[in-house]
């Protein structure tokens, strides 16, 4: 064990030695660089693909980014889901390139823009209002993810105000002021789902290996069923909400997107941590982040038992669904296949849908007034000195790009018409209700008297409770609407919400820190049906790896763009370098603890 963790610093210590001695020495290409046709498709890459490309030098993380960009630009113009380049995105990835962290996990992500960072990018919730901000700090799961090796590639479109200002049928899902219409992919002019909607977009079409969405409702598991891509929301506290734009603070999650569950599950380690600016963080049951890949178990489901509660997918019935839970019928037969007991009617002992409506818009309505302005009060500077609803309302409804009032701001109207608080009487009655019938009468309560693993149902119908109770979901691709599929437009008829092609999803859903329960089930559960292969975006980007390859006398193949390493004075490389290497010595303890329960003097 000694000798393991010595040869990791000596490792990491003479890489940095190498790195400052040689700063601009051109990297080639090995001459085993595999043909173009031997790379992996950017829609269907891994991470630990991308890790083993890495490793045996075939690949490196500038030439990966520039194809990134390439892609982004490409569909941008078309499907609208990513907001903003990162611009520092290739010094970077200069600094993280793969030959310093080679041991270490990484990826390639985009964030959902209101999750702060702390460069060049904006963090805006879709609303030209915090256009220019300044944020104190960077989020917290940001810091996170870069403490892990990623790069983090620019900012996803999102629904403007994470769907918090509009009445349905007066706006769109994925639509925002500054970030424009998200279209999903897999059909011309397709709802994309919302509000992750440019997150859920972006990982399916291949414009990033992974990204990190928000839910408070349905938010992250919509938009990843309606983009044929895995969605994690983790239980609440699981990850920390600091310095993301706000909903509520009694149902808002961070959690990941991936193209399978076990991206997702990496993707949901690094995220994941107690933060002190976050006080629900510190509900977690444990010290050391669990690695959430290592219940990626093919046989996850063996021995399981899952339960569907009829009721609580009933009542969200329409003709749309029928084939929807055609395929979730057969689904369940899978299940049972792969050794899983499947306990029928696991019924709620009570699901009034309309009241729990209208307890949820009292607590979403008090939240999001007092959660924007502690958010707003925060910022280091705020050009258009927004303070508070008031400030977002009146600027909105005088601002043209925002489109008022054709996108009306009824939600808002009715959050600042409340003659109450959060802290009100009323909202804490209408909470409490709520998490009464989501917990003992509702998901809680059907896991307990059945003593069941986790619940399934169709992604539609899963996510409700789950939000008010802070109970976590995976959802997985499960199918496709069939051919014959008559369209059905959005309410404000703009998006075409049903249609041939367009993915559904099946969700996993668990007790509070049930995560890696429910990802080995739905790990297991993807490797039995690999739905996600059977069907392509109709709209996709061409660029791939390959295309930056060209043959040469030397080599069979030579990566097109060189790059040195890194492009900046020295002082700040040997800073960035030192700073990574720190945190990478950190992320060696954290693993010493989990493992072996004790911490190495030299560390």
């Amino acid at each position: 064990m000694q000798l393991s963790l010595a040869v990791r610093l000596v490792y990491v210590f003479s890489v940095v030695f190498t790195a400052l001695s040689n700063p601009t020495e051109e990297r080639q290409c090995p001459t085993a660089t595999p043909s173009p046709s031997s790379f992996p498709l950017l829609d269907d890459i891994s991470i630990e693909d991308l890790r083993a490309l890495f490793d045996d030098g075939s690949l490196t993380s500038v030439n990966l980014v520039r194809a990134y960009i390439e892609r982004i630009e490409e569909v941008n113009p078309v499907l609208r889901a990513v907001g903003e380049l990162n611009p520092d995105a290739l010094d970077i990835a200069r600094a993280l390139d793969p030959d310093l962290i080679a041991v270490f996990w990484t990826t390639f992500t985009i964030i959902q823009d209101n999750i702060a960072t702390n460069d060049q990018m904006n963090n805006t919730a879709g609303s030209h209002a915090l256009l220019g901000a300044k944020v104190p700090r960077e989020s917290f799961v940001v810091a996170r993810l870069r403490d892990a090796g990623a790069v983090i590639l620019g900012k996803a479109t999102m629904g403007e105000w994470a769907q918090c200002r509009s009445r349905k049928a007066s706006s769109s899902h994925g639509w925002s002021g500054y970030g424009g219409q998200v279209l999903g992919a897999y059909y011309p002019q397709q709802d994309p789902s919302g509000s992750s909607s440019g997150s859920a977009v972006s990982v399916a079409i291949g414009l990033a290996v992974g990204s990190i969405g928000t839910e408070t409702s349905g938010s992250i598991v919509n938009p990843a069923e309606k983009s044929n891509v895995v969605g994690i929301k983790p239980t609440l506290g699981l990850t920390s909400r600091d310095m993301v734009i706000p909903i509520s603070l009694r149902q808002d999650s961070v959690g990941p997107l991936g193209r399978t569950v076990k991206d997702a599950a990496y993707m949901l380690s690094a995220i994941t941590g107690k933060d002190r600016f976050d006080n629900w963080t510190f509900t977690q049951p444990y010290e050391v982040t669990p690695d959430y890949a290592m219940s990626c178990n093919p046989w996850g489901l063996k021995g399981a038992r899952v339960g569907i509660p009829r009721n609580g997918i009933d009542f969200h019935l329409d003709d749309s669904l029928k084939p929807v839970m055609a395929v979730f019928e057969t689904a369940i037969q899978t299940i049972r296949d792969a050794g899983a007991r499947v306990i029928e009617e696991a019924n709620f002992s009570s699901y009034d849908a309309p009241a729990f409506a209208r307890n949820s818009s009292i607590v979403l309505d008090t939240d999001f007034v007092a959660g924007l302005s502690d958010y707003l009060s925060q910022l280091l500077s705020n050009p258009n000195n927004v303070r508070s609803l008031s400030d977002i309302a009146r600027f909105t409804k005088s601002y043209p790009l925002e489109q008022y009032p054709d996108r009306d701001t009824y939600v808002w109207d009715r959050q600042l018409g409340r003659n109450i608080t959060n802290v009100s009487p009323e909202s804490w009655a209408a909470y409490q209700a709520n998490l009464f019938m989501a917990g003992e009468l509702g998901v809680v309560g059907a896991l307990d008297r059945h003593k069941l693993d986790a619940l399934i149902m169709p992604t539609f119908a899963a996510f409700h409770l789950p939000a008010i109770a802070g109970l976590p979901i995976v959802s997985v691709p499960l199918g496709f609407y069939p051919a014959q599929t008559a369209l059905r437009m959005n309410l404000k008829k703009t998006l075409v919400s049903v249609a041939p092609n367009i993915p559904f999803g099946i969700a996993f859903v668990g007790r509070k820190w049930s995560e890696e329960k429910l990802i080995a089930l739905a790990y297991a559960f993807e490797q039995r049906t690999m739905v996600r292969r059977q069907m392509k975006p109709s709209i996709r980007p061409t660029f791939e790896l390959s295309d930056q390859l060209e043959p040469t006398e030397e080599t069979p193949y030579k990566l097109k763009v060189q790059y040195r390493v890194p492009v900046m004075d020295q002082p700040k490389l040997a800073h960035l370098i030192m700073a990574k290497t720190f945190s990478r010595l950190t992320s060696i303890r954290s693993w010493v603890r989990s493992t072996f329960g004790f911490t190495q003097s030299l560390l």
